[in-house]
């Protein structure tokens, strides 16, 4: 059965922005969907919501699976990758204004406590698509770039998109780009 699990970042939870809406969308696509509100939003960290996501009972990841990050959810990916059970490889993964390390910013330190395996990552996902605009007011551009060219992967530049959020502006309670990069 396709499934998808959607990450929510920093300060954020399964409300915020465009997940509902992804969720919704993906839902009547035939999609099962988790938004799960991830431990501690405040102070992400790399080892509580991975083994938070991968001891969820009713939840599980096969090549028909899509994970989608926004921010530190978007981090969160790779932490969760490079633990998934050797013969787990989902279909996709897409992160959504992603970045590389801590951004000189103690709260982030949780999900940087270990090294990315980078080799080990790719084994876990067919595709990789990075979505990161110019202007991203937290996020460089730089970081999407090293992380796409680490996994081999697709990196669409938005222009004048900010952090993808609400922020942003009212716009970003729906994201249909991101939708038409699902199937």
């Amino acid at each position: 059965m396709k499934n998808a699990l959607i990450l929510h970042g920093t300060a954020n939870n399964h409300n915020g922005n465009w997940f509902p809406w992804l969720k919704n969308e993906l839902e009547n696509k035939g999609y099962k969907v988790w938004v799960p509100d991830l431990p501690i939003p405040n102070t992400p960290n790399a080892k509580l919501n991975t083994n938070f996501i991968l001891t969820n009972k009713d939840w599980n990841f096969d090549g028909e699976s899509l994970i989608i990050g926004h921010s530190s959810g978007a981090v969160e990916i790779l932490n969760l990758l490079q633990h998934f059970p050797k013969d787990v490889c989902v279909k996709k993964c897409i992160f959504v204004a992603v970045f590389k390390d801590n951004l000189g910013e103690e709260m982030f330190n949780g999900l940087f406590e270990e090294v990315f395996n980078f080799q080990l990552i790719k084994k876990h996902s067919k595709q990789f698509i990075f979505i990161h605009s110019d202007d991203d007011p937290y996020c460089p551009l730089s970081h999407a770039e090293y992380l796409s060219k680490k996994l081999n992967a697709k990196l669409i530049v938005k222009k004048g998109q900010g952090h993808f959020n609400l922020e942003k502006g009212s716009q970003y309670k729906k994201f249909p780009f991101l939708l038409d990069l699902v199937d």
